[in-house]
């Protein structure tokens, strides 16, 4: 086997809690993410899943660098990214781009839908006009655009439109790697699923890779080849997805997955009980993090658990599977 795409090794990334006059003293730190490691390969979508606040959304922004981590780095093909600079960061911006919850949010009401997908493109690469704009008339066409709408402003959309445009600005660079972070959760379920569906053919078509931020895990089931759950900012199992939802380790993830409304209202599952609330990732608890709401909690539980292979690509960081 090759080299991965990506490679997450250790990472961490705390926020200070600022507090006192003028907020000049530092009370304490939030434990966004706390040890992370994971892989992605080409041309495989992996999702990383859990509750909000675990620490999904941080890992995203670290690896598109909009966060620099306290420690550990982010490979692309080997290459630390947050040490890029000059050529070589622009040559990321264009493998590296990134589609967000809110289209709203994420689009430039005061531009047209032209200039919003033309605009990675433009920016780091010289090309004459009359090839930017054709390959944004192609790549709107592809989202199911007519030519003559790369003239509207974001306002002139729909929800779901919006988002094809996202994708469309995140598809113009040709990039090797998209983060999705919740690309579809503030959509119609009609409309996601034609933005799911669209994102499986462009995958297929062009090997793209996707790093897919989630909490709906029937989109994940659908969409993700691997899945990593997080907990409090620590990875606490990863495998391929059909062996994550049919064979779950760790006590959280079965929780995770018994949360979900049932198919039908006659089908039963294994309630597993999880106590109280998520402890503050600013006072995490010692040793395994899960410990405190855990229904199998045992004295060595205090302890950090190691991470273990339990199964040919299938690990899990909980004291029941320690040898």
């Amino acid at each position: 086997m090759g080299q991965p795409l990506i490679e997450v090794e250790g990472l961490r990334k705390l926020f200070p809690i600022k507090g006192g006059p003028l907020n000049a003293r530092t009370l304490g730190h939030v434990r966004a993410i706390d040890g992370v490691s994971f892989t992605i390969d080409t041309g495989e979508t992996f999702a990383l899943v859990g509750e909000s606040g675990c620490g999904k959304t941080t890992t995203a922004r670290t690896i598109l660098r909009l966060y620099t981590p306290d420690e550990g780095r982010v490979l692309l093909e080997g290459r630390d990214v947050h040490a890029l600079t000059g050529d070589d960061l622009k040559a990321f911006r264009l493998a590296v781009q990134a589609v967000f919850q809110d289209p709203w949010a994420s689009l430039n009401p005061r531009m047209r839908a032209g200039t919003l997908v033309a605009e990675a493109l433009v920016a780091n690469q010289r090309l004459p006009k009359a090839e930017v704009k054709a390959r944004v008339a192609a790549l709107l066409e592809r989202m199911g655009f007519p030519a003559w709408k790369a003239d509207l402003f974001p306002y002139e959309f729909s929800g779901g439109q919006r988002q094809r445009i996202a994708l469309a600005s995140a598809l113009i660079t040709g990039p090797k790697l998209i983060v999705l972070d919740e690309p579809v959760s503030a959509l119609d379920l009609s409309v996601q699923a034609q933005v799911i569906n669209l994102l499986k053919d462009i995958q297929e078509e062009s090997q793209t890779t996707f790093l897919l931020i989630a909490h709906d895990l029937d989109t994940v089931r659908y969409v993700a080849d691997r899945v990593g759950v997080m907990y409090l900012g620590q990875l606490v199992e990863e495998t391929d997805t059909e062996e994550l939802f049919e064979n779950p380790k760790h006590p959280y993830t079965q929780a995770l997955l018994n949360s979900r409304l049932p198919l039908h209202p006659k089908d039963r599952r294994e309630e597993l009980q999880v106590m109280g609330e998520a402890p503050s990732p600013m006072n995490p608890p010692a040793g395994c993090r899960f410990r405190t709401r855990c229904p199998f909690a045992m004295d060595v539980c205090t302890e950090v658990p190691a991470r273990v292979q339990i199964a040919e690509g299938h690990s899990v960081a909980c004291h029941l599977y320690s040898e």
